[in-house]
């Protein structure tokens, strides 16, 4: 009788735990889902991402990779000259 008690009690501690890691997990991917580039790009908070490919958006959610030509023109808005337009280059 023992056993079976104490098996019980496992069992609801283990359920317990799963309930609360899969809204842990939950609410954990609401808040990334809100953070990717197609959300933010009428925003004026974010990176304008309007003329960009959509292989170029998917780069920038996927590893934060912004394409080479948005990076020189953000460059040249900030009245910095421009280099030999190298990406990575010496």
């Amino acid at each position: 009788m023992d056993t079976k008690i104490i098996t019980l009690i496992l069992l609801g501690v283990v359920v317990s735990f799963v309930g609360l890691q899969s809204y842990q997990i939950s609410s954990l991917k609401n808040t990334i889902t809100g953070n990717v580039a197609g959300n933010i790009a009428g925003s004026s908070s974010g990176i304008n991402t309007a003329g960009w490919t959509d292989n170029e958006k998917m780069n920038y959610e996927m590893h934060g990779t912004i394409p080479a030509r948005a990076q020189t023109a953000r460059v040249q808005t900030n009245n910095v000259p421009a280099s030999s337009g190298m990406v990575g280059g010496c």
